[in-house]
């Protein structure tokens, strides 16, 4: 978390839009920045996983075994000027990606008659919103954004296996019988939000700059109590 918004204000003074992709150590629950430390009591499964707020809104995710990923993009940029489309865009090249490795039926929520779950779900994967990525019943993939003046900050998950800390919520082998590994989906992925959001892509490392302004962030906020439990 602290390296996404490291990453979102390095956007801001840089002017270049940043793709992340990454995984989890161990099952981790994220709250959204508006929700009650009181609420994780709620789901007995993650009662004993570490727990950090997010500076994006929404339901709370359990990480796990899945694919995340970030994308921040400067204010003055051209695809922050419709952050909604943007939205639209993440989410149908992942769709396209899912067909072309032979998973067909994924689309947007918004696309199907089924009336949505509870809005009021503890957990993210549980709430159904329009452009969701969802197969079936399944949701399978989401995303939340956090707006300021000088950057965008999107990041979401594509969950590909049922995690015993959320054994409510199906991954993507469960939904459909097929295994697929974080890195299969990746190089796919980034070529299909090149092509969509019409960006120039290449490899780099992260900055000294970003790293220890994410260590700050880290000890000064994301680690704390003050932040974790500040609703």
């Amino acid at each position: 978390m602290a390296l996404d918004e490291s990453l979102a204000e390095s956007a801001a003074r840089g002017g270049i839009c940043t793709l992340r992709f990454y995984g989890w150590e161990e099952p981790t629950l994220s709250l959204g920045y508006f929700q009650m430390w009181s609420d994780r009591d709620r789901h007995r499964a993650s009662r004993r996983c570490p727990l950090v707020r997010r500076c994006s809104g929404g339901g709370a995710i359990l990480h796990d075994r899945e694919l995340t990923y970030s994308l921040a993009v400067p204010g003055e940029h051209r695809l922050a000027e419709n952050t909604e489309a943007l939205y639209h865009a993440v989410h149908e090249s992942l769709i396209d990606v899912l067909r072309e490795l032979g998973i067909g039926g994924a689309t947007f929520f918004a696309d199907q008659a089924a009336e949505p779950l509870d809005p009021r779900a503890f957990l993210c994967f549980m709430r159904r919103s329009a452009g969701d990525v969802v197969l079936g019943a399944n949701k399978l993939a989401g995303s939340a954004q956090r707006r300021r003046r000088e950057a965008v900050l999107q990041h979401g998950s594509l969950i590909l296996q049922t995690s015993s800390a959320a054994p409510e919520i199906s991954g993507l082998k469960q939904a459909t019988g097929v295994e697929l590994d974080a890195r299969q989906i990746i190089e796919p992925w980034v070529t299909r939000l090149r092509e969509r959001l019409g960006l120039d892509v290449a490899s780099d490392q992260l900055t000294d700059v970003e790293l220890n302004r994410a260590r700050h962030l880290e000890t000064s906020r994301y680690a704390t109590e003050a932040w974790n439990r500040r609703r």
